[in-house]
Formats: C-alpha cells, sequence, structure tokens
C-alpha cells in the first residue's frame, strides 16, 4: 500500500527538525497550518527582484547573506510591496540564516499576512543541505508491508508469508543467532533518493514481537539493544510459503525472480516451510549469497561457468587409443 505525500505543515517542519537545525520561530504562528508542498529549498534571489515567472513558491524559502543585504538596499515601501508579493503567491515560511533579524517591513508583512519567520544561526549552505536531506525524507513514496524485516549480517531481509506460517519464529532464531530486528509483522517503508528502499517500524511497537504461543516479548530487553534496529536498507524479499507435493523448489538459483515495493525491484526468493527444514539457516545462507552478488560473485553462475569449462574440455578431449587383446604368449591375436 503506498501513501501519497501532498504536503507537511511548516508546524510538523519546525517541530521534528528544531533541534536538528537550530530553528526558533521569530513571529507568524497563526501561519504555522501553511503547507509545505516540495520536499526542496529555495532562495529567492530572483524574487527579490521582482521577477516571478519561475518562482518556487511551494517550498520554504531561504534568506541568507547576500539576499538580506540585497533586501535591506531596498526603500522600506518596496521591501513591503516585494514581500507581500512573494506572500500572495502562497510560499509556506521564510528562514534566515546566520541569526540575521527580520527587518522592520518584513515583520509588519509576517503580523499582517500571518507568515511564520524562522530563524537559525546556521551558515546558509550548511542548513540548506541538512534542511534538503530531511525535508526529503518526509516527501519520500511511503509504504506498508505486512512483513518481518532483519538486518542480517549487513543485508536488509523482508520476510512476507501469510499468517501463521512462521515469520516471526524464523526472525527470533535469527535474532537468537545475533542478527537484528527492524520491524516485525508490519514494515514501514520509504523510497528514499529514488533508489533505495529504507525499512522501519511504527514507533509504537518498535522493538517488540508477537510469538504465537508465548505473547509479545521485547527483544531489546530479552537479546539486548543491539539486536533492535530503527531502520535498515531493503537488499531482498524472501517469501515463506507452506510446502505442498506440488510445490517446485529452485534447484539451482540460476534463475532470478523479483518482487517490486514502490516502483523498485528487489531480489525474491521463495522458501517452502516444511517439518525438518531449518528456515532461519536458508534465510541466513541467502542473505550471505545475497552479499556475495553485491561483490561481484555469484556462486550459481560461477558453478554453472564451470561445468560449461569442464564439458567443453570433455568434448574437446581425443578419443581414447583402442588395445587389442594380447594372447598368453605375449603375441596379438589374430597373427
Amino acid at each position: 500500500m503506498q501513501k501519497a505525500i501532498h504536503g507537511i505543515t511548516v508546524a510538523h517542519f519546525l517541530e521534528t527538525y528544531r533541534e536538528k537545525l537550530k530553528m526558533e520561530l521569530v513571529t507568524g504562528e497563526p501561519g504555522l497550518n501553511r503547507l509545505i508542498h516540495e520536499g526542496t529549498i529555495n532562495r529567492p534571489a530572483l524574487a527579490l527582484t521582482g521577477f516571478f515567472k519561475y518562482f518556487a513558491n511551494k517550498r520554504v524559502q531561504v534568506l541568507g547573506a547576500a539576499e538580506m543585504t540585497y533586501l535591506k538596499t531596498f526603500p522600506q515601501r518596496q521591501q513591503i510591496e516585494t514581500l507581500q508579493k512573494m506572500v500572495k503567491r502562497g510560499i509556506p515560511c521564510i528562514v534566515l540564516t546566520r541569526n540575521y533579524h527580520p527587518t522592520d517591513p518584513m515583520m509588519a508583512v509576517a503580523r499582517e499576512m500571518h507568515l511564520p519567520i524562522i530563524r537559525t544561526p546556521m551558515i546558509t549552505m550548511n542548513w540548506i543541505n541538512l534542511a534538503t536531506l530531511a525535508i526529503d525524507n518526509e516527501f519520500a513514496p511511503q509504504g506498508i508491508e505486512h512483513a518481518t524485516t532483519l538486518d542480517i549480517k549487513g543485508v536488509g531481509v523482508m520476510l512476507r508469508g501469510d499468517s501463521g506460517v512462521g515469520k516471526s519464529e524464523c526472525a527470533l532464531a535469527l535474532i537468537e543467532r545475533g542478527h537484528s530486528l527492524v520491524a516485525d509483522d508490519l514494515t514501514v517503508i520509504k523510497l528514499v533518493d529514488e533508489r533505495e528502499l529504507i525499512a522501519s517500524s511504527r514507533p509504537l511497537n518498535r522493538g517488540y514481537m508477537e510469538c504465537r504461543g508465548i505473547g509479545i516479548i521485547n527483544v531489546s530487553e530479552m537479546f539486548g539493544v543491539k539486536c533492535v534496529r530503527l531502520e535498515n536498507r531493503i537488499d531482498m524479499v524472501i517469501s515463506l510459503k507452506e510446502w505442498t507435493p506440488e510445490a517446485v523448489e529452485e534447484r539451482t538459483g540460476l534463475e532470478e525472480n523479483f518482487y517490486e515495493i514502490l516502483g523498485m525491484r528487489l531480489p525474491h526468493i521463495e522458501l517452502y516451510v516444511r517439518p525438518g527444514r531449518d528456515i532461519a539457516r536458508l534465510v541466513e545462507v541467502a542473505a550471505l549469497t545475497q552479499a556475495l552478488k553485491k561483490m561481484g560473485h555469484d556462486p550459481a553462475r560461477d558453478f554453472n561457468d564451470r561445468l560449461i569449462a569442464f564439458m567443453a574440455d570433455k568434448a574437446n578431449e581425443p578419443p581414447a587409443t583402442k588395445i587389442r587383446p594380447v594372447d598368453r604368449g605375449g603375441a596379438t591375436s589374430g597373427r
């Protein structure tokens, strides 16, 4: 299930990243419900000159040393008119870097039009870099999968399967072997930078697992905090299925299958659950095999190449020389 992000409020942005971005609200509290519609930052240099044709009005507006110095060259009336034009286009807020104080015209416009003005002591480019990462995370496409996710030796593995198939039991066995839990039963997924999927748990059940027959357990208290991760990249998907006599299982590993999440295709393996199979061990080996593949070593393809080379060598060998039978006296027969 994918969740579309249409915007976040200035209040959410301010409260969530207040400490990280060292932000404080100067004025405009009534406008904190304004929406930020785009996950990036804008420096409105051209807008201050009166050019609004390509003005990125849906973004957070940042005024640094250059913008503030230029704005202060205007008469107060011109400052008011320029800022009013910006605000009327629906900008969510203005951030002043380097601890700049807003000018009197800026304060007047902000109070009149309920525009939040935020101040930070950070250097402009440093603030923009951190804020871009933060706000891009807020706007990243999100989804939820009914799955359990673990970090196995640095490989993010998402376990799927029908309810009761044994996902949590498998995860518990892996945690006992020193691996880490990211999310149990429900995995929240974000597509970051349009290139990798990041899994996390809902805050309410982070670090907890449900084990049928036992109930809810606290993983960090039982196995230590090192066995719980707040988030992790997803590298592969493993689906657990009940075994049936008709099940067709992969034998060589040459065939590649994929599972799509938020438009990203991930390597996908199906494991069939039946008595006597150590599913946790198989999941662990699958994760380590995936790590080898990322390093450029594919065991299945390596063996296949060796087999083909062996068969080719056998085909090129000269035929064996026939040995004629020898009689008892040592002479060849048929003499």
